[in-house]
């Protein structure tokens, strides 16, 4: 119960931070991004959170069930626009795969020892 109260204090406390500092990200990363930081300073245990965080990863299919249920009572709507739904797909997926190549073979040939290139 203390790892869930914990981890719920996170959020809202990136819910607080959001409010007052008028942050352009959502809450909830805001809050796991404060977890991270309390995690590396070693101010919150590891133990103390890990049994919640493995009951939420086991039932995460619940957390899924609204968005699935809101595709099927739009269905209609997206089978309408499928055609650019599935190109934006497939076309987004392809340019962060390339934009992910390229910036990791910029970086490995900047890292890379001069005798290696």
């Amino acid at each position: 119960m203390r790892g869930l109260a914990i981890l719920l204090s996170f959020h809202f406390a990136g819910l607080l931070v959001r409010g007052l500092l008028h942050i352009p990200l959502p809450a909830n990363v805001i809050g796991l991004i404060l977890f991270v930081v309390f995690l590396f300073a070693g101010w919150v245990k590891l133990e103390w959170v890990e049994e919640s965080g493995q009951f939420l990863l086991r039932h995460m299919m619940l957390f899924f069930a609204p968005f699935i249920v809101g595709t099927i009572v739009f269905f209609p709507v997206i089978g309408g626009n499928a055609i650019g739904i599935g190109l934006s797909l497939i076309g987004g997926t392809l340019l962060v795969l390339l934009v992910t190549g390229k910036v990791t073979a910029a970086l490995s040939e900047k890292e890379a020892p001069a005798d290696e290139r």
